[in-house]
């Protein structure tokens, strides 16, 4: 078994803003043990079915690694990978103008 076999790490969201990293065949076996049942779809089965040739080493963990990203993108609950950049900028208001301040 290869379940300590390490791939580039998958987030999710397990609740209200919390996510739960994925890096290896164990911590993806044990994500998709605990998913509870009513919302699994088409696409948990694949990521089951990819997760266990892995673990044999029959397939490679990247291949598995990616029927997890589909399985967690169709669910809803693959971990935005880029945070919003937010820039804040001062403005000089006046009448009738708005102009970026400089400095």
């Amino acid at each position: 078994m290869h379940d300590t076999m390490l791939f580039t790490p998958v987030a999710v969201t397990v609740g209200a803003g919390h996510k739960r990293i994925i890096a290896s065949l164990f911590d993806m076996h044990e994500f998709l043990t605990e998913f509870p049942p009513s919302r699994r779809r088409l696409s948990y089965g694949a990521a089951v079915k990819a997760c266990e040739p892995a673990r044999a080493g029959e397939i490679s963990p990247e291949a598995a690694r990616d029927a997890m990203i589909t399985f967690a993108a169709a669910a809803g609950i693959l971990w935005p990978s880029a945070q919003p950049a937010v820039s804040v900028k001062p403005v000089e208001r006046g009448p009738g103008r708005i102009r970026r301040m400089t400095g």
